[in-house]
């Protein structure tokens, strides 16, 4: 039995530059993005995605104190290989639609992660999205 793709965490600041926190659940607003983040906004990077399976990448490299979260993504998911989306994929996670608009991303700057270790999967296995209808979302939601 294939597993379905699961959210194990929701994550969002209210400043950039500083950690996200982890939260029970969201609000995603239509063409804004998740309420509360500082990444919400009319552009098509308005919610960002990382499996926890990257970030356990990062941690059998020598980083085995990060979290969701700790790379600046808004949702962490499970069993979703995320970077074989196509942008314009559709991903519905509880009554929420949302829509893939880049995957990866230019690592202008070398974060603290990439200069402890000398690498970092988010520009290569992170993905972004822009909300088409909005709706609340949950930890532990199934989405396709």
């Amino acid at each position: 039995m294939i597993n379905p793709g699961k959210i194990i965490a929701i994550s969002i600041s209210g400043k950039k530059g500083i950690s996200k926190i982890n939260i029970p659940n969201a609000n995603l607003i239509a063409d804004w993005g998740i309420d509360g983040d500082v990444h919400a906004g009319k552009w098509h990077r308005q919610v960002s995605f990382l499996a926890i399976e990257s970030i356990k990448k990062m941690q059998d490299k020598g980083l085995p104190n990060l979290l969701p979260g700790s790379f600046a993504e808004n949702i962490t998911t499970e069993f979703i290989n995320l970077p074989l989306l196509v942008i314009g994929t559709k991903i519905k996670i509880g009554g929420a639609i949302l829509e893939v608009t880049q995957i990866g991303k230019e690592c202008h700057n070398r974060c603290a992660i990439f200069q402890a270790i000398g690498d970092c999967v988010m520009p290569r296995e992170g993905i972004f999205a822009k909300v088409i209808l909005g709706g609340e979302i949950f930890v532990n939601d199934n989405h396709f």
